[in-house]
């Protein structure tokens, strides 16, 4: 039973990690990142997602993967980090909820570990 509580709360402990490096990695962007218009394209074949096309500050000309689902030939606004401009981020469609999932579930995972431990006792 000790085992599986110690298994447990290092599962929540990561879970609530990634939740909390999402973010910060968010409103980083949000707040530091540069804005940029992208035009919404039809994503590979057999893929869900749309990809979004768009030119940095500097000139250069990027498509990545859309976070959200979107409709292809539309154009929506995000926010990319000015570092790593593939990191992208549309003001409209935060994925702050599913981040803060992570942190919640990770807590609750953490808590039940705990749980176990202190009754196997």
């Amino acid at each position: 039973m000790i085992v599986f509580a110690a298994f447990a709360a290092l599962g929540g402990l990561i879970a609530l990690l990634a939740g909390a490096v999402g973010i910060r990695r968010t409103r980083r962007i949000l707040s530091a990142g540069e804005s940029a218009m992208a035009l919404v394209k039809r994503g590979p074949p057999g893929s869900e997602r749309q990809t979004l096309q768009y030119e940095t500050a500097d000139g250069h000309v990027l498509e990545v993967i859309s976070p959200v689902l979107l409709e292809a030939g539309t154009s929506v606004l995000l926010s990319y980090d000015p570092e790593d401009p593939r990191e992208v981020v549309l003001p409209g469609y935060p994925r702050t909820r599913v981040d803060l999932g992570f942190v919640l579930l990770g807590l609750a995972v953490i808590l039940a570990g705990a749980a176990f431990a202190f009754t196997a006792f």
